[in-house]
């Protein structure tokens, strides 16, 4: 047995959202690049990517998530970049405005506990977004990048961020499928 492919994450809930991410989605499409686009039932803002766990991780896990501290919050969904630069694009992401300090505050306080139970520490500064989209060749990137131009300062909206979970990700042919295993709501 592999385990089970999780991490823990805010899902991104809000119809309003997911339609602008969407309507951002629909225009990158159009540039004729070469994409695989998140579909928006599987929008979220990652906190810690775990790998595979075991099963009788999943309770541990969830222990720890129960001792982070804080309260329901705003998180402004704004602006669209890239992953790595624009000369090398792998990931096109929505941006965190407002609620970014509270997201760090979050993946600061897990960050020791899940180490704690065995997992490795981030190597990379944490930086909250959403990935929208996964760049799979340079096809059309000039293009791309002139529509990233554009929609650079788009202004997605906010959302209330109120249960962080631990997600399993079932990797299938056309895509994965996410599973909420346990939610912490203050």
């Amino acid at each position: 047995m592999n385990g089970i492919r999780s991490f823990i994450a805010f899902d991104i809930e809000d119809p309003k959202i997911i339609r602008n991410i969407e309507n951002v989605q629909s225009m990158i499409l159009r540039t004729g690049a070469d994409l695989k686009l998140v579909k928006p039932q599987n929008i979220h803002i990652t906190i810690k990517f775990l790998g595979n766990i075991l099963p009788s991780q999943i309770d541990e896990i969830y222990n720890e998530m129960k001792n982070v501290d804080f309260k329901p919050f705003q998180i402004e969904i704004k602006g669209v970049g890239v992953f790595p630069n624009v000369r090398r694009i792998s990931v096109i992401w929505a941006g965190i405005g407002r609620g970014s300090d509270e997201l760090r505050n979050i993946f600061n306080q897990l960050e020791p506990r899940l180490w704690k139970l065995g997992f490795k520490k981030e190597m990379k500064e944490f930086s909250p977004h959403l990935t929208i989209a996964r760049v799979r060749t340079s096809r059309r990137r000039d293009e791309l990048i002139r529509c990233l131009k554009e929609v650079e300062d788009y202004e997605f909206g906010v959302i209330e961020a109120r249960c962080l979970r631990l997600k399993r990700s079932i990797l299938k042919p056309n895509g994965p499928t996410y599973l909420t295993l346990r939610e912490r709501c203050p």
